[in-house]
């Protein structure tokens, strides 16, 4: 029988653990461990992809997420839902308010050469987003670099097709635009799973010196172009539908005036048509009715008029009250 461990102080009994429970005890912390080391959070701004013994296996999004445990599955964190930045000619140190530019010179990324045979030094940045993690992970080995000298080698093609007036100017958009396109093409070749959201040139510098102040006279010249253009299109714009309309009005008043000489016209024509109709049924009596009526009408516009018979006799002329000449026979 085992031995008893008795205690005087405290008056009770001792028993050895038995090996058999220590290490089922050792199993169980060693299998809780292993499964809550297989627990793994994704952010919201994030997707995780989870490789099985080194192979690609799954992509798994937002939320709690479990992988086997003791290295069998390893899930790599990319940041897909992120707008991440890459800045060209310049770095930021503190961004705010009141932003803070580190002084270290970036000239070996920013000087180039200009289709005029020129040096300009171009500041930019380029904004992507990664759309497949499984490629942004394992296709390219150093993205930030390929990603740098991809983007440094188009924005230098672009303004090496160019005037330096119009690097300055007219084709800083056009640049721009272009840059997004064949980055975004050069970036599907390599397979590096990103989206390039935009490309911003920053800061247009000429050559120092009396050159530079001729081209910024030159640009400023430029400036004040774009202003008096703009002002112009403004003034065009006020005075021409302003214009326009009374050009409308007039010839709404003249197409009412010709509508009523043609109305008047077929008016008289029908009248005419309807007198002629009634002439050839009897002639002399429309003719001595014209007749009267033209009489009548050349009355109206002279002086009231007394017209007496002088063979008459016994007539007494008086005026009626209203004015008008009467007699009494």
């Amino acid at each position: 029988m085992p031995e008893r461990d008795v205690s005087p102080e405290k008056g009770k009994i001792n028993l050895p653990m038995k090996p058999k429970y220590i290490w089922i005890i050792l199993i169980v912390v060693i299998a809780a461990f292993s499964i809550m080391s297989g627990v793994y959070v994704v952010d919201q701004t994030e997707e995780a992809v989870v490789l099985t013994l080194g192979k690609y296996n799954r992509t798994t999004g937002a939320g709690l997420q479990y992988k086997i445990p003791l290295g069998v599955e390893r899930a790599y964190k990319v940041p897909t839902k992120v707008i991440q930045t890459m800045q060209f000619g310049f770095r930021t140190d503190s961004a705010g308010i009141n932003t803070v530019y580190s002084k270290n010179d970036y000239s070996n990324e920013s000087l180039m050469l200009t289709g005029d045979l020129n040096i300009v030094d171009v500041s930019w940045i380029i904004q992507y987003r990664i759309v497949d993690p499984q490629a942004w992970l394992f296709n390219v080995n150093n993205k930030e670099k390929t990603i740098r000298d991809i983007s440094q080698s188009v924005v230098n093609l672009l303004v090496g097709d160019r005037a330096i007036l119009n690097v300055i100017g007219s084709e800083r958009i056009s640049i721009e635009d272009q840059s997004i396109q064949m980055l975004q093409a050069v970036m599907d070749d390599y397979g590096m799973g990103i989206q390039v959201t935009t490309v911003k040139l920053q800061n247009i510098v000429p050559p120092v010196g009396e050159v530079q102040d001729a081209f910024e006279d030159v640009n400023k010249a430029i400036q004040d172009m774009n202003r008096l253009i703009n002002e112009g299109k403004e003034a065009y714009n006020k005075e021409i539908p302003k214009a326009t309309g009374q050009a409308q009005q007039l010839i709404q008043v003249a197409e009412g005036y010709a509508t009523e000489r043609v109305n008047k016209a077929n008016g008289d024509t029908a009248r005419f048509s309807a007198v002629l109709t009634e002439y050839n049924k009897n002639p002399s009596i429309t003719r001595d009715r014209l007749y009267y009526e033209m009489i009548d009408e050349v009355l109206k516009k002279g002086n009231p008029v007394d017209i007496v018979d002088k063979n008459l006799k016994n007539f007494v002329p008086f005026k009626a009250i209203g004015g008008q000449t009467g007699g009494v026979q």
